[in-house]
């Protein structure tokens, strides 16, 4: 079929050398796919990247670009799940499951003390991850994250079977339009195109039923398990980095429309957020959507690149 992909991606490629981690969990065998980018000139220090919801690690290319030319290493793992890694037919997704799958894999390179970049979900991982692991982390950053409000407490729940008939319906087109939409403010760029080219080549394919089971699941672990009251928690140096333009909230569409319009507010979610993480810091991205590191990269590197240099000691390199 022409365009589409299978649910591991084997034909799509990476912009960097993908290696794959083996692992037990839940009784049964899965791999996850990474991709450990070293440096020119090493500086000794390891950034973890973690993705969104409707990517996988390949779209951070211009990020891992970006710190490998100020010598971070920089691991960037496609969750169970996710991008090239395995869809099982039943798994409990929760946050707490990926950070301890995405703990196996930094064990498994010798890797003990990491920076940790999340976006959108990623971010809810990262959160989860800096507060299961806070002597692994040395600084945390998130940019656009999800989950700094709780949904469920003005959005009816939706079940998995019900957000798995949902993705069935998803096609390429529908997968452009929720991304023009939702994060680009109606616009769309050529250089867009590339970011939609996994969901809807995976729309595309016999065996999307597996990655649409999986989507449904994980929107259930987004809905369900939210960070934001645990946030005063978080003790080490976080830096957010917040698009102003972005109204991304899950359950918005089928909300009642007084609480639809209080939702994914993100200038105040981010100000809330920085109030909460106690010593973080808030940089504000003004005409900026879901995606900073692709609508503003030079803002968004250069808030980035210097929070990382600052200070903190180097995470180690071997075991």
């Amino acid at each position: 079929m022409d365009g589409a992909l299978d649910p591991e991606l084997t034909s799509y490629p990476y912009p960097f050398p993908v290696q794959f981690f083996s692992f037990t969990s839940q009784r049964q065998a899965l791999r996850m796919a990474y991709m450990d980018v070293a440096p020119a000139r090493p500086n000794g220090r390891v950034v973890l990247l973690l993705h969104g919801k409707n990517f996988s690690g390949a779209y951070w290319e211009p990020t891992i670009r970006a710190l490998g030319e100020r010598g971070f290493r920089v691991v960037v793992p496609d969750q169970v799940g996710f991008g090239k890694s395995s869809k099982p037919e039943a798994y409990q997704f929760t946050f707490q499951a990926l950070a301890e799958n995405t703990r196996a894999l930094l064990d498994s390179l010798g890797v003990e003390r990491v920076s940790v970049i999340g976006h959108s979900m990623g971010g809810m991982l990262a959160a989860r991850w800096t507060l299961m692991m806070p002597k692994r982390t040395e600084k945390l950053v998130l940019v656009n994250p999800i989950g700094l409000e709780d949904w469920k407490l003005v959005v009816p729940y939706r079940s998995v079977d019900a957000w798995y008939q949902q993705e069935l319906a998803a096609t390429p087109e529908s997968i452009r339009e929720y991304q023009r939409t939702s994060y680009y403010d109606g616009t769309w760029k050529p250089e867009y195109e590339r970011l939609i080219e996994i969901q809807a080549g995976w729309s595309r394919h016999p065996e999307f039923k597996r990655v649409a089971w999986n989507a449904a699941l994980t929107y259930d672990m987004i809905f369900t398990q939210p960070v934001v009251y645990e946030l005063q928690h978080i003790a080490v140096s976080t830096l957010l980095l917040i698009g102003q333009r972005d109204r991304t909230a899950l359950g918005k569409a089928w909300a009642s429309k007084e609480a639809a319009g209080t939702l994914g507010d993100y200038p105040a979610l981010g100000r809330k957020a920085a109030q909460a993480i106690l010593g973080s810091r808030l940089v504000e991205l003004g005409g900026v959507g879901h995606l900073p590191q692709v609508e503003a990269f030079e803002a968004y590197r250069d808030a980035l690149v210097p929070f990382l240099e600052a200070g903190g000691t180097a995470g180690k390199r071997g075991r």
